[in-house]
């Protein structure tokens, strides 16, 4: 795939991005046929605001394909139109909600040192065993 850097990016106009977010950030470039052949593969993988922006950029995905001469198999996602879309953020937070994670345990010393003892064993059971 031809580099694209930083510079080079934002100097593309937003015409040749398939999705071009709320912010004005360009996703999915068109630029050339490997970036559309990229486009293709991460459409799927893509956060899109809404259901209608995630069929836009499929419909620009496909007329990119089309005119680079790159062919679509029958059973490519990339065919199928946008079906449903589960919401990037939600009032929770991002996709998902937030994971809540209990706090540890704390450990004991008795539990460190029978910890470094097995290690210990574990290691010389494997020294005596590669000899």
């Amino acid at each position: 795939m031809a580099d694209l850097d930083t510079a080079a990016r934002e100097k593309m106009p937003k015409s040749r991005f398939a999705y071009v977010d709320a912010r004005g950030e360009g996703h999915l470039p068109l630029n050339d046929e490997s970036h559309v052949r990229n486009a293709m593969a991460r459409w799927n993988q893509t956060e899109f605001e809404s259901a209608s922006d995630k069929e836009s950029a499929r419909k620009k995905i496909v007329s990119a394909a089309k005119r680079h001469g790159i062919e679509i198999g029958e059973d490519d996602k990339i065919l199928q139109p946008a079906s449903g879309l589960r919401a990037a953020t939600t009032k929770r937070g991002p996709r998902g909600g937030r994971k809540t994670v209990a706090p540890k345990r704390r450990t004991t010393r008795r539990q460190t040192t029978a910890a470094r003892r097995n290690i210990k064993k574990a290691v010389a059971a494997r020294h005596r065993r590669s000899r």
